[in-house]
Order: C-alpha cells, then sequence, then structure tokens
C-alpha cells in the first residue's frame, strides 16, 4: 500500500516517542532504579516489598483515572494534550529520582510513584493514537514496529549510563542516569507532538455539564456498550490474568538478576541491553506473524514461549542460562505487549479508540498492581519469615524470589487458558471492523 510522506513523518514521530519512553523503562524499571531502590535505598527483602507495594500503588492510580480520561479526550479532541500532560508528568519526575540517596525511602517511593504513573498514564494516549496513523490491515505491523523501534531506544539509553556507571564508582553516577533518562525522554517524545494531528474532532459541551460528568456518562455508556462486545471481554479477562506475569516479570527481572545470581549493576544493564535486543526482534517477528496468521495466534506463541522461559528460571542455578532465559523472555513479552495493544485495536468500534483503550488500560494498570504486589508480598514475606527462623539472608531471601517466579508462572498459564477461549474473527465481526 502506497502512504503519503505526511503519514510516513506521522508514523516515524509516533514510533521516536516509543523510542523515548522505552528509554525510561530500560533504566527505571528494569536496569537501575528497581535495583538500586532494593538494594540501597532499601535494602534486603524489604526493598523486595516496598519495591511491589510502589509499582501497584502507580498502577492503581492510572486504573482510576484512565477510564473516565479516555472519553474526555476522544470528546474533546484532546488526546496529544492528555499525552503531553502525563509525559511532563514522568520526565519531570525521572528527573527527581537524581535526588533519592539511600535511606531517603519515601522520596524515593513517592518520586518513583509519579514518574510511573505518568508513564503508565501516557501509554493509554499513546496507544489510543495508533488507528490514526495506520489502517485496520496495517495495525499489526505498525504497531510491532513501534515496540521494535522502542526497543533500541531502551538500548540507546542504557549505552549513554552504561559508561559512566562502570567507569566512575559510587551512587552519585547512578542517580546522574536518572537526569540523563530524562532528557531522554523528553527529547524523542517531541515530534510525536509537532507532527501528529488527530482525525477526531471536539465536540460542544451538552448544556449544563462539564468535560468530567461528561467522561463519566461516556465511560458508563462504553461500559454498558462493551457488554456487547463478548470476545473483547473475554480477551480482557485473559489479558488482566497474562498480563500480570509479564509486568512482574518486567519489574522484578533486575532484582532477580543480583539477588538469586549476584549480578552487578554493570552485568544488570548488560542484561538489559541483551533484553532488548531480542525484544526489538520479538516485536518485529510478532507484527509480522500478526498480519499473516491473526493476533491470538500470536499472541498464544509468545505465551507458550514466555511460560517456558519463567519455568526454566525456577529451575536454573546459572548466571549464563539466566542470560539465554531473560533473551527468550524478551523475545516473547515483547511480542504478547505489541500483540495485545494490537488486538484491541482490532477488537475496537471505529471512533471510539480511546475509550476502548481506557478500558484496556484498566484492565492493564489493574492487573499491573495485582501482580507486582503479590510477587512483593509473596517474596519478601517468604524471606523474612526464613530469616526469622535463622535461615542466612541470602538464602532466605533466595528463597522468596523462587517462589516470586512461581506467582509469575501461574497468571501465564492461567491467561492463556482464558485466551484459548477468545474468537478473533467473531470480535472483529462484533467491532464492525472487517478483515
Amino acid at each position: 500500500m502506497n502512504i503519503s510522506t505526511d503519514l510516513r513523518k506521522q508514523r516515524r514521530a509516533w514510533y521516536l516517542y516509543d523510542f523515548g519512553s522505552s528509554g525510561y523503562a530500560a533504566v527505571v524499571l528494569l536496569a537501575v532504579y528497581a535495583r538500586y531502590f532494593q538494594d540501597s535505598v532499601v535494602g534486603g527483602a524489604e526493598g523486595t516489598r516496598l519495591w511491589g507495594i510502589a509499582v501497584g500503588i502507580a498502577m492503581l492510580i492510572v486504573a482510576l483515572t484512565s477510564p473516565v480520561l479516555g472519553p474526555i479526550a476522544d470528546f474533546s479532541g484532546a488526546k496529544k494534550r492528555f499525552l503531553l500532560v502525563f509525559t511532563a508528568l514522568a520526565v519531570v519526575a525521572t528527573a527527581l529520582l537524581f535526588f533519592v540517596q539511600p535511606g531517603d525511602i519515601l522520596a524515593g517511593m513517592v518520586f518513583f510513584i509519579l514518574a510511573e504513573t505518568g508513564y503508565r498514564g501516557a501509554q493509554v494516549f499513546y496507544n489510543a493514537l495508533l488507528p490514526e496513523i495506520a489502517a485496520q490491515e496495517e495495525i499489526g505491523s505498525v504497531s510491532g514496529n513501534g515496540w521494535a523501534i522502542g526497543s533500541l531506544g531502551g538500548i540507546a539509553n542504557l549505552f549513554l549510563v552504561l559508561p559512566l556507571i562502570v567507569f566512575i564508582e559510587g551512587d552519585l553516577i547512578v542517580r546522574l542516569s536518572f537526569l540523563i533518562t530524562a532528557a531522554f525522554y523528553a527529547v524523542f517524545s517531541v515530534p510525536t507532538f509537532l507532527r501528529i494531528r488527530e482525525r477526531s474532532q471536539p465536540q460542544p459541551l451538552p448544556p449544563g455539564e462539564n468535560y468530567l460528568t461528561v467522561g463519566f456518562r461516556r465511560l458508563a455508556a462504553t461500559a454498558r456498550q462493551a457488554r456487547r462486545f463478548k470476545e473483547f471481554l473475554k480477551f480482557m479477562l485473559a489479558f488482566i490474568i497474562y498480563n500480570d506475569g509479564i509486568i512482574t516479570a518486567l519489574d522484578f527481572a533486575a532484582i532477580l538478576g543480583g539477588v538469586l545470581f549476584g549480578l552487578g549493576q554493570e552485568a544488570l544493564i548488560g542484561l538489559i541491553i541483551l533484553v532488548h535486543v531480542t525484544s526489538t526482534a520479538g516485536a518485529w517477528v510478532f507484527g509480522l506473524y500478526t498480519d499473516r496468521r491473526g493476533a491470538r495466534a500470536a499472541l498464544i506463541a509468545s505465551l507458550l514461549l514466555m511460560i517456558l522461559a519463567v519455568g526454566w528460571l525456577y529451575f536454573t542455578r546459572s548466571p549464563v542460562w539466566f542470560f539465554v532465559i531473560a533473551a527468550l523472555a524478551g523475545f516473547a513479552l515483547t511480542g504478547a505487549q505489541s500483540v495485545s495493544r494490537t488486538l484491541i485495536g482490532m477488537l475496537s468500534p471505529p471512533g471510539q479508540s480511546a475509550e476502548f483503550f481506557g478500558l484496556f488500560a484498566v484492565a492493564g494498570r489493574s492487573s499491573s498492581f495485582i501482580g507486582p504486589l503479590v510477587y512483593g508480598l509473596v517474596a519478601g514475606g517468604v524471606a523474612l519469615r526464613q530469616i526469622e527462623a535463622g535461615v542466612p539472608a541470602l538464602a532466605a531471601e533466595q528463597a522468596g524470589q523462587r517462589m516470586g517466579v512461581i506467582t509469575i508462572l501461574v497468571f501465564l498459564v492461567a491467561g492463556l487458558l482464558v485466551l484459548l477461549t477468545v474468537d478473533e474473527g467473531r470480535g472483529r465481526a462484533e467491532a464492525g471492523r472487517n478483515g
């Protein structure tokens, strides 16, 4: 299909936002801040527990706000403006992480919760722009390209901070990496706001109403309407469950590497770079697979690979095999996330993308709240109980982390079983989308 030069520019701008925001995910969530908070700011099993609580609070905030803000964005034609607000929150709060030093537990949690709220909230409106720049038959490949280019952004940001952390010792340089990440995120988000144009036009407010009442009213209407889309609802249930496993694996990857395999900060950054390389390949491969075989088939394949990787992780004791497992998980989980976003676009009625992506966000953020919280409470609780029983601290922490891995596996398997009941073709027909 031939596309205009203007549309190409808009797609490139959309991809660049993912490029920049993935730098945040790579440094704050995966490689640097998660481990810094758990090990240096708090320390020990309590760090694991508080990290799970902080992630859960941020996800809960987004779960409560996005279903109302999505309809408001559609009604007012303001998806880009909401995206700007949440992006600014993420960038500023990420920069504030620079001031978090060992022992600053409250500040470390608050600044992270603000940054994570901004990052996750922005994803609602970023995702809702996908149908603006891609036709129905292209949505799988465009979404996959976004994830692939985003993974490259994570790699680029990690390469910016890796030499500093390797050659300059101390917490100061670790904290400086958060300023670099905030600037990286800000710079690459700019093209999205300059080039992408929303197709939807602002609608006049009904007499006696404001945007907030309109948001709640449209949310209620969307929820009632969604009941007619049975395949959409079944997919939402599947997503709620398996996304628990995916997000939790991401949020605790650095902690797992440090506690179970003794990886230092430099090794963790190298690990996450490897994961991003395989994620790039996974996003591209599963994007093509979606266009050729369907989103449901691609999701099933990616979840099976993810289950294999997590099951393998529970049994391995080798740092070398941990790198292999992480590479496989990166390939699989990015494919699952990308295809999930694609399937929402396919199952959403035309003209209501932000509203249905808002419901998608509720499902995703609710699961993101439950998964890390369960992992943190299980892993931290098991470790603390073993320490009280006289088990050495490191052995107790490792036992707790392995029990946490079991919770990831349970979520993935249960989500896959629900996904097997979804009929993609029927769901697209219910949404009024051909293909």
